[in-house]
């Protein structure tokens, strides 16, 4: 917990891509410094960006009920992205950026250490799995390897609002993450 405190001390001020150029705040990431489950998104939103806490908006609450799906809480589990300004207008990040900010990121994780991460949406599964522009549904329902972890890549809840036929497939892929983890059924 301490070396998550001492970094996000440090980025508070970044100016490091030009993303702070809008930004309210940074929205570096919430829940348990040692948890067996991560989440990483690709930015935070408008809400997020008011507030300076990942996922609090419609999909934060949807991400929510994943989350309690699986019988944990947010509190059980780390939530981050991998860039921690908002982009403007809600864009994707751009390479650049994903890089700049994704030294954070990476830092972030081996402080926390999961067992498991479940990359949500397009942006964060290709960022942690190094891959370019490959879609979510060529990756998920399966496990990859990074390092000591591993990588569940799943529908983004914002697209499960705009596409209800995509929640089957991200239960599926929770799952999966709830059995890897040993975690009651419901």
């Amino acid at each position: 917990a301490q070396g998550l405190c001492k970094l996000e001390d440090f980025i508070a001020g970044c100016t490091r891509c030009p993303l702070h150029e809008g930004r309210r705040n940074i929205v570096f990431g919430v829940g348990n410094p040692e948890a067996r489950l991560a989440f990483v998104g690709e930015g935070p939103g408008a809400d997020e960006d008011a507030q300076g806490i990942p996922f609090v908006g419609k999909a934060g609450q949807l991400l929510t009920k994943i989350i309690e799906a699986i019988n944990l809480t947010r509190e059980d589990v780390y939530i981050c992205n991998v860039v921690k300004c908002r982009p403007p207008r809600n864009r994707t990040p751009l390479i650049e950026e994903q890089r700049t900010c994704g030294r954070f990121l990476e830092r972030q994780l081996e402080f926390v250490n999961p067992e498991v991460i479940v990359a949500l949406g397009a942006t964060a599964a290709n960022y942690l799995l190094e891959m370019e522009e490959v879609p979510v549904g060529r990756i998920r329902n399966r496990f990859h390897q990074r390092g000591n972890a591993l990588v569940m890549p799943t529908y983004h809840p914002a697209y499960l609002l705009r596409t209800p036929t995509g929640k089957r497939p991200v239960w599926e892929d929770m799952k999966k993450v709830r059995d890897k983890l040993g975690l009651e059924k419901k």
